[in-house]
C-alpha cells in the first residue's frame, strides 16, 4: 500500500512533468500555470489524496477544477494519467532529427510536431514556404538557410539511364 504522502507526491510530479511538458509545446500559459498550481496544492496536503477522492471533495481544493480532478481519480485507479503517457511519447527520431536544421529548436521542432502536425520534411517545407513559420514565437533563422537544409536532408529524385539532367 502507498503511504499518504506518497499518493500526493506521485501526482503533484507527474502534474509538474504534463506543465513541463506542454511548455516545452507552447501550450496555453494558462492550461499549464493550472497543472503547477494543483501540484502545489496536493504537494501542501497533509492528507492523502485518495482520502479527499473518497469524500468526492477534489474540487474543493485550490486549483483543482473537474478536469484536474478526473485526472487525479483515474491515477488513484490506474496508478497513471493517460494524458501523461501522451505527453511523455518521444518525438519520432526523424522528427527529432529536425533539431539539427538552423533556426529550430527542440521547443520549437515539438510545438511543430505535436500542436501543427508537422511530420515529414515535405510538411515543414510547405510551412516555411507559406511564411507561416516566421510568425511562430521561437523561429530565429533565415528562411532560406533552412529551405536550403531541408533540399539537403530530403532524397533526390534518381535519374534513369538515358535521360539527361536538365
Amino acid at each position: 500500500m502507498i503511504s499518504a504522502p506518497q499518493h500526493n507526491r506521485q501526482v503533484a510530479a507527474i502534474f509538474r512533468s504534463i506543465a513541463e511538458r506542454l511548455a516545452v509545446q507552447r501550450a496555453n500559459p494558462y492550461r499549464i500555470r493550472a497543472y503547477r498550481k494543483a501540484a502545489d496544492t496536493i504537494e501542501a496536503l497533509e492528507e492523502d489524496i485518495a482520502d479527499v477522492a473518497s469524500r468526492q471533495a477534489l474540487e474543493d481544493l485550490d486549483g483543482i477544477g473537474r478536469d484536474l480532478a478526473d485526472k487525479i481519480e483515474e491515477f488513484l485507479k490506474t496508478g497513471t494519467i493517460q494524458a501523461y503517457e501522451a505527453l511523455r511519447t518521444p518525438l519520432p527520431e526523424a522528427v527529432k532529427a529536425w533539431t539539427q536544421l538552423p533556426g529550430l529548436s527542440e521547443s520549437l521542432v515539438a510545438y511543430l510536431h505535436t500542436r501543427l502536425g508537422i511530420t515529414t520534411l515535405s510538411d515543414l517545407e510547405r510551412l516555411v514556404r507559406s511564411h507561416l513559420l516566421r510568425t511562430v514565437p521561437g523561429f530565429s533563422g533565415s528562411e532560406e538557410r533552412l529551405l536550403e537544409a531541408i533540399a539537403l536532408q530530403q532524397p533526390q529524385p534518381s535519374i534513369k539511364r538515358g535521360e539527361e539532367a536538365p
